[in-house]
């Protein structure tokens, strides 16, 4: 068993007991010490107060609780000691677990999936978020259909006595369940349209996109204050925003940038919530660079990254080939010495990183530079402006990076400028008087 530091929260409404199964051979990236705190900091986010929190071997799984009987009967004293409205498993249980412990417990039992669900559903806040998340639920809950109900029985169909037997309580459940998950598929198709359509138009307008990404409460709301001088909401809590966010960025050179901030990742990350949140998460893919924001300060900063990494994968996000900066958050955290080690293994690093501080602001200068020199990484190109586009070569400054400038004879401009496809394009188009070489 374990302490639990108490949190200043808002008083809570039910106490809990948080349980971590530790599987033999399983999660070795990651001590259990480290999954029950995460556990019990998934509970504090969800407002439940947190009464103990204990690891709990298993040696063996039992199909019926999980937990072999001995061990259910000794969590049962526990949680009526502790007068425990909620017993939080850290682990995926299936309905019959989970029915057959609530039984056992005389409390509620929340899975890890539940948890994590029930805290998107508190905290979303757009309609596309609210939407992804009610189709997640929806998802979990169809197969947690489970024969709990005393009135079975069978509806009569049809008229008169002559009606057949009709479809049970559980098969009716289960068709309103399918029919509210298509009626929300349908509705995020449309959400998902918008999505694709606003994306559209910004690649319209040349801007590159900065999508942040990493492990909940790395630092990434932030950092994202910090480098856009926006006031999202930030808490030291896991999951404290969802909804995705875009912001302008201003580049070291004047240019603007587009910064987007994603919902943070976890590990063993509900395969609901995955796929209900593609969508949103869409904005990592298109991004020109990906800013994977890691909590350094953390002794399981490598594990979560691991994590990280995974749920882009299943995102069919190639981290190996996108233009990927890791940005090494909480650096004011650390004390000096592993700082100067730190200093160097992030020299080192691939992809490259940077050590920041999003709460004091260190480092965040050179992270933008860092950015500014990613988004860059194209073959300059000569540009000829006849005498009078003025407004062409501002184009230029305001869309590019001009590396040289010189004056021709004929009053015209020479640049050498540095332009995203998308950019250069537009430019061609907006002013076909100019002369465009090397592209």
């Amino acid at each position: 068993m374990s302490s639990i530091k108490s949190v200043d929260r808002q008083a809570p409404v039910q106490g809990a007991l948080v349980i971590h199964p530790d599987r033999d051979g399983r999660g070795a990236a990651r001590g259990a010490d480290a999954r029950l705190e995460e556990a019990c900091g998934l509970a504090f986010a969800l407002d439940l107060d947190v009464r103990e929190g204990l690891v709990v071997a298993l040696r063996r799984l039992v199909p019926a609780t999980l937990f072999g009987k001995g061990k259910v009967e000794e969590i049962g004293h526990l949680v009526e000691a502790r007068e425990a409205d909620v017993v939080v498993v850290d682990d995926t249980l299936t309905p019959v677990q989970q029915r057959n412990l609530e039984k056992a417990w005389k409390a509620k039992v929340i899975d890890r999936t539940g948890l994590i669900l029930e805290i998107f559903a508190r905290r979303a806040r757009t309609r596309e978020g609210r939407l992804q998340v009610e189709l997640a639920r929806l998802t979990y809950e169809r197969s947690r259909l489970v024969r709990t109900w005393t009135h079975l029985e069978r509806q009569r169909g049809g008229f008169g006595v002559m009606g057949g037997p009709g479809e049970t309580q559980i098969e009716t459940d289960r068709r309103l369940l399918a029919e509210k998950i298509g009626k929300l598929k349908r509705e995020l198709a449309e959400v998902r349209r918008t999505r694709t359509l606003q994306r559209s138009a910004r690649k319209r307008v040349p801007y590159p996109v900065v999508a942040l990404v990493g492990y909940t409460n790395a630092g990434k709301s932030t950092l994202f204050n910090r480098l856009t001088q926006s006031e999202v909401l930030a808490e030291d809590m896991l999951f404290a925003t969802l909804d995705p966010t875009l912001r302008a960025l201003k580049l070291p050179d004047g240019r603007p940038a587009i910064l987007s901030d994603t919902v943070g990742f976890i590990s063993d990350l509900p395969h609901e919530l995955v796929e209900a949140f593609r969508a949103t998460l869409e904005e990592v893919r298109e991004a020109d660079v990906v800013l994977h924001v890691r909590d350094i300060a953390s002794e399981e900063t490598d594990a979560q990254a691991q994590d990280v990494r995974a749920v882009l994968k299943r995102l069919d996000v190639d981290m190996e080939e996108r233009r990927i900066l890791e940005v090494w958050n909480k650096i004011d955290l650390a004390p000096q010495d592993l700082r100067e080690t730190l200093a160097g293994d992030a020299r080192r690093a691939h992809p490259r990183a940077m050590l920041v501080s999003a709460a004091t602001g260190e480092g965040c200068a050179e992270l933008l530079q860092a950015v500014a020199g990613l988004v860059d990484e194209v073959p300059p190109v000569e540009v000829r402006t006849p005498a009078g586009e003025g407004a062409a070569v501002a184009w230029l400054y305001r869309n590019g990076r001009v590396l040289e400038r010189e004056a021709c004879e004929d009053g015209g401009q020479r640049l050498a400028v540095s332009l995203t496809a998308q950019a250069l394009g537009q430019f061609e188009q907006l002013f076909p008087s100019a002369v465009v070489r090397g592209a």
